[in-house]
């Protein structure tokens, strides 16, 4: 095929960030949502580690210097911590599970009758360790993928791009997420000075000068953003009538309840029959509750965020994740949850692995974020 003469070709490549085309926070958790959702259908180890793989690719590649953006890290130990608490507690408190492979054994507590299933010591099996790690694994990708949302969703601009009905909740955020690093900096200033004077910094009675000052300087903040909010005319409603108030109570109660009964759907063994269109009706019911609702703000937004196509094609891969792996496991339960009795190994199945990789499409066409200098 012939190209016109001075035509270039160039790789199709995501292009760099900045405030125009910047990825909409709400992508971002629609994303970590979806690969939290695979990780919740699953315990096998593999797969886990595959969605951690995925997370923590994405998060390395698109995440950017903000002070947010360092949380990754700490989501991670979390997990990490979730995982030893688990085996801490199945060593500590037994487990149903039963086993031949005996590893170890220890004294045990008598305990009453009325704490059966409960012990303390005894024997302990390789079967009773393999499950609580799988279990543990489990609840780990779901914190680290949460993590990952964290890392690359600005809060502000997610609280920025809430409905006109939740449009009070998340001023009032916002707000907090202002003044929490000024008193940090207020309790540093004043230990700092008094370190200088010579005075002691620890201590009830040191804590007690130190938090006065930086109660009254929160104060002060407070009544001077209350006041520039009331001039900028915030909490004023409109008029709306009776019975779409209560069209949007009915939405967004009945919408939420959905969501509540689809999530349980979703995450029980054998609720995803019912549990994926319930949770679509109870959205669609709480969004429409909130547009309703929405009525009452006279607002209007300064350079909102769009909802692009690169923001379509990074949510989609998250629920593509989801639907794949909830797929998977009605169809194949056993390749997702390998057998503890009798304890074998994992293997990696090949169509939820490939599904899986499907989340590092935003690795791909989100924007990259600018390089610091």
């Amino acid at each position: 095929m012939a190209f016109p003469s001075g035509t270039t070709l160039r790789p199709l490549r995501a292009p760099e960030a900045n405030r125009s085309n910047a990825l909409h926070a709400g992508a971002w958790w629609l994303w970590a949502l979806g690969l939290a959702t695979a990780a919740s259908r699953t315990t096998n180890p593999l797969l886990l580690g595959l969605l951690v793989g995925v997370a923590g690719y994405v998060v390395a590649a698109r995440r950017t210097d903000a002070p947010w953006a360092r949380s990754y890290g700490a989501f991670v130990k979390l997990g990490l911590f979730v995982v030893a608490v688990r085996l801490v507690f199945t060593m500590a408190l037994g487990s149903p599970i039963p086993g031949t492979h005996v590893l170890f054994t220890v004294p045990e507590v008598p305990l009453p009758d009325w704490v059966q299933g409960v012990r303390i010591g005894g024997r302990f099996t390789a079967e009773q360790l393999v499950f609580a790690l799988y279990d543990g694994a489990k609840l780990a990708t779901l914190l680290i993928c949460v993590g990952a949302a964290n890392a690359l969703a600005n809060p502000a601009r997610l609280l920025k791009s809430l409905p006109g009905a939740l449009y009070e909740a998340g001023v009032a955020v916002v707000v907090a997420m202002t003044f929490a690093p000024n008193m940090v900096a207020d309790v540093v200033r004043l230990r700092t000075a008094r370190r200088l004077r010579g005075r002691p910094t620890g201590g009830v009675k040191a804590v007690l000068q130190i938090g006065l000052p930086v109660l009254e300087g929160a104060l002060e903040r407070s009544i001077a953003v209350a006041a520039s909010m009331d001039a900028r005319g915030y909490g004023r409603t409109a008029e709306v009538p009776a019975a779409v108030r209560r069209t949007t109570n009915v939405l967004t109660l009945g919408g939420l309840l959905g969501v509540c009964a689809g999530s349980y759907g979703l995450l029980a063994a054998s609720g995803a029959g019912y549990g994926f269109p319930v949770l679509v009706g109870g959205l669609l019911a709480a969004a429409g509750g909130l547009a309703l609702g929405g009525r009452r703000s006279v607002r209007t937004r300064y350079r909102p965020d769009r909802w692009g196509v690169r923001a379509w094609l990074v949510a989609g891969s998250g629920v593509a994740v989801a639907a794949l792996m909830i797929w998977a496991a009605a169809y194949d339960p056993g390749a997702l949850h390998p057998g503890v009795v009798p304890l074998t190994a994992p293997q990696l199945p090949l169509w939820p692995a490939l599904s899986v990789l499907v989340g590092l499409v935003p690795a791909f066409v989100a924007p990259v974020p600018k390089e610091s200098s």
